[in-house]
């Protein structure tokens, strides 16, 4: 028997409909949350209450997690509920971020990935200018680069927190993909390479294989490199896939990372410290007392109360010479009965505790 084809465009007439009439359910369903959305932003304007509140974004993605039954795709769903909540905050109140920019770092790319496409983002030329935005109230947040996974840690980044009032209120862990852009179609063309000094770390393998008699040039960020490639034929840029089309540069390599485990973490500072969500990372800094065992005596508390520390970094305190300021990051919350008094016993055994912030953990790529 032969298959009746002209009944395919019917068929897919017929479920498109469907489709369509699930598509303006759905309109229906955000019209009707945005009317509640408003509501909320009242009720935080009148109670002076934050607009951005991570835990409740963590207990969003939860319940999708919880939720969903693998038909679409999980990371898809959280993608379109970024967009939703990012729409529902302007909503309640338009908000400013700062990043490290210009356009096109990965710092930009964090940033839109934990606030979305629908707020304002002002990008600023060094990490200290994020901070002071946050601390004198030019902008809601702030978003800043804290270490790699090859590189390691930013210092400058730790460095402002000792002066600061900022807190972290969240993290975002970002997969860093190195590409070769430039105006020019062939890799032969290539006269001078230009990135940040991490990024040029990160793909000396692949520059010195492919392109190991081109010099390199140091830029104060990845995008920068971008701007410099857009104006010189004969210059290349590493940066990310964003800045070849933000720049109008040609992408003559791609992935060009010597590691594909990649990834930076970053931070979203701002002025208050979110609720508990159950899955928390609490930051702060101390120095040590001039004594025989000190930073044993310091770290014990954890240990007994059993609160993991998840790293320990030690920078000079710019204050006297050979002294220093351990920066510190543990599981749970301020808020956490364990790790409060465990914080408690610590402040009796430093010379100097400053708690940076509680917020949600973000999972690691």
């Amino acid at each position: 028997m032969e298959r009746n084809d002209n009944s395919i465009p019917v068929k897919l007439d017929s479920l498109r409909q469907e489709i369509s009439d699930i598509d303006k359910k759905i309109i229906d369903l955000l019209e009707e949350r945005a009317t509640l959305v408003k509501k909320v932003g009242d009720l935080k304007r009148l109670h002076r209450l934050p607009f951005y509140s991570p835990d409740r974004e963590k207990k969003i993605y939860k319940m999708i997690e919880e939720n969903a039954s693998g038909s679409f795709p999980i990371k898809s769903l959280k993608n379109i509920f970024r967009e939703i909540m990012s729409a529902s905050i302007k909503l309640e109140e338009p908000l400013t971020i700062s990043y490290l920019g210009p356009e096109a770092t990965f710092t930009h790319q964090a940033a839109m990935e934990r606030f979305g496409l629908s707020l304002h983002y002002l990008p600023e030329e060094s990490i200290e200018d994020v901070f002071m935005d946050v601390e004198q109230g030019r902008v809601d947040f702030g978003v800043v680069p804290i270490e790699n996974s090859i590189e390691g840690v930013v210092h400058y980044t730790l460095d402002m927190f000792v002066n600061s009032s900022v807190k972290i209120v969240s993290e975002i862990y970002i997969d860093i993909k190195h590409n070769l852009l430039s105006k020019s179609h062939s890799l032969e063309e290539i006269k001078a390479i230009y990135s940040h000094p991490n990024a040029l770390g990160q793909c000396k393998g692949w520059i010195k294989k492919h392109l190991p008699n081109v010099p390199l040039y140091e830029t104060v960020s990845t995008a920068k490199a971008a701007r410099i490639a857009e104006k010189d034929e004969e210059a290349a840029a590493i940066a990310s896939l964003a800045a070849s089309e933000i720049y109008g540069l040609n992408v003559l390599a791609s992935g060009i990372e010597d590691k594909t485990n990649n990834t930076t973490r970053f931070l979203v500072i701002g002025k208050q410290i979110p609720k508990p969500t159950g899955d928390d990372k609490t930051s702060f800094m101390f120095s040590i007392k001039d004594k025989v065992g000190a930073l044993y005596e310091i770290l014990s508390p954890f240990y007994k109360n059993k609160i993991n520390l998840t790293r320990i970094e030690s920078r000079p305190s710019k204050q006297r010479n050979w002294s220093y300021i351990f920066y510190v990051d543990v599981e749970g919350h301020l808020e956490d009965e364990k790790l409060k008094g465990a914080l408690q016993e610590v402040e009796t055994l430093t010379a100097f505790l400053k708690i940076l912030g509680s917020y949600p953990k973000a999972q690691q790529r």
